[in-house]
């Protein structure tokens, strides 16, 4: 797992001048490549030693540079939040003026705009400023907040998880179906399970104004299934086939949010 959370060990690294390692506290040999750095929290380690480290290494703000693209549990680690900043203020200003907006999430907003709202996360982080006097058009910010999940390099709904996610939705008894996603919601990461929550709190309060936004569940989960979850494998035949099956766990996770968290 030092995949996930030690933001991914940069190949060997030559350091400069006498390095030490943060591990075993030895001294580094060599001139070139005598260690491994975490991208993350910049941790210089021996190359040997470096499969001992705890994965929960608290990354360093300086060094995480953007907000999209970033891995979620490095993020909220950085940042020492429950879940990605960016999330909470999108669906903060969704609530306060969208929910009665049309199509809202199904249509989508000027691709131009919802790239200066991703470069103001990047740039000022929960600084953005968002509101409607700069994007008075929601599905700019509902575009964002998409962008966001698409952009995830591990998804929401993580590789690992993928799989037996589909698996469940194939069951077709409706209460083991819910017993089958709920087993699997329990593997998720710390992160991606809270962000996952909180997130269908937000769409199910989308669904109780369906007859203003015409979106149910369905539809939401129609745009939000493969946002928030692709296959491990790259495969557009495995996308196509799994497509019926992510949009039914989006909206078994909104329709059941309740007892599924």
């Amino acid at each position: 797992t030092s995949i996930i959370y030690h933001g991914l060990w940069h190949p060997v690294h030559t350091f400069r001048g006498p390095h030490w390692c943060e591990y075993c506290a030895n001294f580094m040999w060599g001139l070139i490549a005598q260690g491994v750095r975490c991208s993350d929290c910049g941790l210089n380690v021996h190359k040997q030693c470096s499969k001992h480290v705890p994965n929960d290494c608290q990354p360093d703000l300086k060094r995480i540079k953007k907000v999209y693209c970033c891995d979620l549990t490095t993020l909220v680690k950085a940042h020492n939040t429950q879940r990605p900043m960016v999330v909470d203020i999108c669906i903060r200003e969704i609530e306060a003026r969208g929910l009665k907006s049309e199509g809202l999430y199904r249509v989508s907003g000027f691709t131009e705009h919802i790239e200066d709202v991703k470069m103001a996360f990047d740039r000022d982080g929960e600084k953005a400023d968002i509101s409607a006097s700069i994007y008075p058009d929601i599905n700019i910010i509902t575009g964002a907040l998409k962008l966001y999940f698409r952009d995830l390099p591990i998804p929401l709904i993580t590789y690992d998880t993928y799989s037996k996610f589909i698996e469940a939705a194939k069951i077709s008894n409706a209460d083991e179906r819910l017993e089958a996603v709920h087993e699997v919601l329990l593997l998720l990461p710390p992160a991606h399970y809270e962000t996952l929550r909180y997130l269908m709190i937000h769409l199910k309060k989308v669904t109780m104004n369906e007859k203003d936004n015409l979106m149910n569940a369905e539809n939401l989960g129609i745009v939000f299934g493969p946002t928030l979850m692709r296959p491990p494998e790259d495969s557009t035949l495995t996308t196509l086939h799994d497509m019926r099956y992510q949009k039914l766990i989006v909206q078994i996770l909104i329709e059941n949010e309740d007892v599924l968290f």
